[in-house]
């Protein structure tokens, strides 16, 4: 667990805001309790992961499991031009291979706005454009 055993230690020893990647947290149930208490991003890289090796391929991405445990995860690209893929194509193809739902899509979308380092006022404005955009379009979870 060396590699979380930074996590932890940026946590707190540097009191960083959100951690990169971060895609290892759920080898340890006490660090996944914790970001998703905290409230603290994740900027999750799905294409940067593929092409790293992360995970054999993105159907076997961990995304999902980051979200569902109510962590505030979110899609980001990472260096698309040495790792191949702008946002779209991370959204696109995590989604096409993970069978995440309109519920994630919302979910992702609000925890940009959440982790976003936009003042509250601000913040709470996106999240009420965002669940009425969802709720015009009758999009189901």
């Amino acid at each position: 667990l060396g590699a979380l055993h930074a996590v932890v230690d940026a946590l707190d020893v540097l009191k960083v805001e959100r951690i990169d990647h971060g895609v290892q947290s759920p080898k340890d149930p006490e660090l996944m309790r914790r970001l998703a208490r905290d409230r603290i991003p994740l900027t999750v890289c799905p294409l940067s992961n593929l092409k790293l090796c992360v995970f054999p391929d993105l159907a076997a991405h961990n995304l999902r499991e980051l979200l569902d445990a109510g962590l505030v995860a979110t899609v980001n690209s990472d260096d698309p031009a040495y790792f191949g893929g702008y946002m779209n194509d991370n959204f696109l193809q995590t989604f096409a291979a993970t069978g995440l739902t309109a519920r994630h899509a919302w979910q992702l979308a609000a925890n940009s706005f959440e982790g976003s380092f936009i003042g509250e006022d601000e913040k709470a404005g996106y999240l009420r454009r965002l669940d009425d955009c969802f709720a015009r379009f009758a999009v189901a979870a």
